[in-house]
Parts: structure tokens; C-alpha cells; sequence
């Protein structure tokens, strides 16, 4: 039997002609964690595992009219932001997130670079991001480089990755998931960071090309089990693991960095568990 979807997610970001990332892949992992995917295209890229081959950014009334029309109609219990491009978009796209049919969770993936080394957000909309979108966000899902942009701090180490988060608390948000999967070593840590508490995940490294697409299936991942209702903590740990299995069963398509198998929960059986508490600063 089939169950219904749970959660409605609005995903706002760019299109992938790969499949592999944004909003391809956003649709994926939201729909593979049991939730309703609907989207904002803000823009259209040219994309496959080798790499970005072209952008077009698309209009930002046409992005703000694409956010109205899902919000005034079906509404949403979430919202995830991916590629946003510009400075305009951003803006515009944290006006409408300020609305009072807004919904109260806002998952911001901060994407900056493709896979491939292509730039996916202007600089100038960087300080944006920091000034009026990420004081709006439940949670934000910086990568090590992201995160140093964003922080002007160097990353090399789980203890520099802390004090990094810490930062970016400082910025507004209610969380931080700093990922440190740039970071080298056999086992990568991943830092949870609320102004309450602060957790440390880890996982073994899997040893593989086929890792397009995984900041946003985990930032998607995330939003769909927050839109259901599911604890923050609980919510990490669930989509880390989806990421981890869907990393590892990769279906190896594409000459480049490949996707990732987004069946993996449905194939694995994912679950979600109330975990231990979070480790209080106090």
C-alpha cells in the first residue's frame, strides 16, 4: 500500500538538467522522506556530472510569483532554499518568506559552488544571504567552504569547526549543521549547533566519485522531516543516514561526479529515532 505524502515542502532554488542536484534532486529526497514536494525555480542551469555548462537566471517576479502561487493555494509546512543566484533573488525571496502565510520552518542550504568548481551564487548576493535571509532560517547547512565565506574563518579541524558554527549562530539562525565533509580523513564529522546545544555526528567516509547532488539531498531530507513534524536532532541523524545509503548504493551514471540513488530510504527502510539528548552547553 502506498501512503500519502506528509509534509508539504516549497523548494526555492535552480534547476539541474543533470538530475542529480538542485531542484532535481531536492523533489527526490523530499518525496523519498515522505513529503510533498512543490517548487521556485530561480534558475536553469546547464548541468551534467562533468560539470556547469551555462546559467540562466530567471526573472525575479517570475521566482516571487512561483512562491505566491504554492503559498496562497496549497501551502507549505516548510520551505528549503538552495541555488538563489543573485543578490535580487535573495532579497526577494526573504520579502516573501517574511509574509504572514509564510510557514515557521526554513531550511537555508547556502550553495555558493557546484561540485565541479562552477559558481552558483554572485558575491555580491553573499552578503545577502547574511543579512536578511539566514536571520529567517530554522536551519542552515553550510559545507567548510561555505562556511568560511560566510564566517571569514579558516576551517581545518572539528575544533575550528565548532567555533565556526558558533559564528554562525551569531548571524541570526536558530541552527547550524556545519558539514565537514571537505575536511580530510577517514571519518567526517558533521557539527549541530543551537545557542542550547551542540552535537557531533560522524560517519566513515565512503570511498567514491558519486557524490553530486548530497548537500542538497540532506538540506531536502531535513525539510521534509521537519515539515512532519519530526525533532531537529532526530531529523539530522535520519537524513545523514539517508545521504550515507544513498551515497553508497550510488548508481554510478555519468563520466564526472555522478548522483546518488535517492530510493535509498525507500530501499533501506530509513527511520526515523529519538535519539539521546543533545549535549547542553549549560
Amino acid at each position: 500500500m502506498i501512503s500519502l505524502p506528509q509534509g508539504r515542502v516549497l523548494i526555492v532554488a535552480g534547476s539541474d538538467s543533470g538530475g542529480g542536484a538542485g531542484i532535481q534532486a531536492d523533489i527526490k529526497s523530499v518525496t523519498a522522506m515522505g513529503g510533498f514536494a512543490m517548487t521556485a525555480v530561480t534558475a536553469i542551469t546547464v548541468q551534467n556530472t562533468l560539470g556547469v555548462h551555462g546559467i540562466h537566471e530567471v526573472p525575479v517576479d517570475i521566482v516571487v510569483a512561483q512562491m505566491k502561487a504554492v503559498l496562497e493555494d496549497i501551502g507549505a509546512d516548510a520551505v528549503k532554499t538552495g541555488m538563489l543566484h543573485s543578490a535580487e533573488i535573495v532579497e526577494a525571496v526573504a520579502a516573501q518568506l517574511s509574509e504572514e502565510n509564510a510557514p515557521g520552518v526554513l531550511v537555508v542550504d547556502p550553495v555558493m559552488i557546484a561540485k565541479g568548481g562552477a559558481s552558483l551564487l554572485e558575491g555580491s548576493a553573499v552578503s545577502a544571504l547574511k543579512q536578511v535571509l539566514i536571520p529567517l532560517a530554522t536551519l542552515i547547512t553550510p559545507n567548510v567552504p561555505e562556511a568560511e565565506v560566510l564566517t571569514g574563518r579558516k576551517i581545518v579541524d572539528i575544533e575550528s569547526q565548532k567555533a565556526a558554527a558558533d559564528a554562525l549562530l551569531g548571524l541570526g539562525c536558530e541552527a547550524v549543521l556545519l558539514k565537514g565533509g571537505h575536511l580530510p580523513g577517514n571519518i567526517l564529522f558533521d557539527v549541530l549547533a543551537t545557542q542550547e546545544t551542540l552535537q557531533i555526528f560522524s560517519s566513515p567516509r565512503i570511498d567514491t566519485r558519486h557524490t553530486h547532488g548530497t548537500g542538497c539531498a540532506l538540506a531536502s531530507a531535513i525539510a521534509a522531516l521537519l515539515a512532519q513534524g519530526v525533532e531537529l536532532t532526530a531529523a539530522v541523524e535520519a537524513a545523514r543516514d539517508y545521504v550515507h545509503e544513498a551515497i553508497r548504493t550510488a548508481p554510478g551514471f555519468g563520466k564526472g561526479h555522478g548522483p546518488l540513488n535517492f530510493l535509498a530510504a525507500l530501499d533501506d527502510g530509513i527511520a526515523v529515532e529519538e535519539d539521546d539528548e543533545p549535549v547542553s552547553r549549560h
